[in-house]
């Protein structure tokens, strides 16, 4: 069974909707099945996006992209300062 890319807002939506078939009385099983996730999928969203407003997923996916290129120059920048280090030193 291929696997399901579902987007931070497409998630919030899901869940949403399964607030609303809970306070209908609906179990969890039968909303997961009818969302095509599963229960545990269900759960790690709810963990992870519930509570939250698509305008807080869109920021928050762009600060971990914003965070992941920081954490990429300073790593490129700690390699630059060892290899001038090496090289002040003579040992190149």
């Amino acid at each position: 069974m291929k696997r399901k890319r579902y987007t931070p807002e497409k998630i919030i939506t899901m869940l949403r909707e399964a607030e609303l078939l809970s306070n209908k009385g609906k179990s969890i099983k039968e909303i997961s099945r009818k969302l095509g996730i599963t229960e545990q999928t269900y759960y790690r969203w709810r963990k992870e996006y519930g509570g939250m407003r698509v305008d807080q997923a869109k920021r928050l996916k762009e600060l971990v992209k914003e965070n992941a290129r920081l954490k990429k120059l300073v790593a490129e920048r700690c390699l630059d300062i060892e290899i001038l280090k090496e090289t002040l030193r003579g040992n190149y």
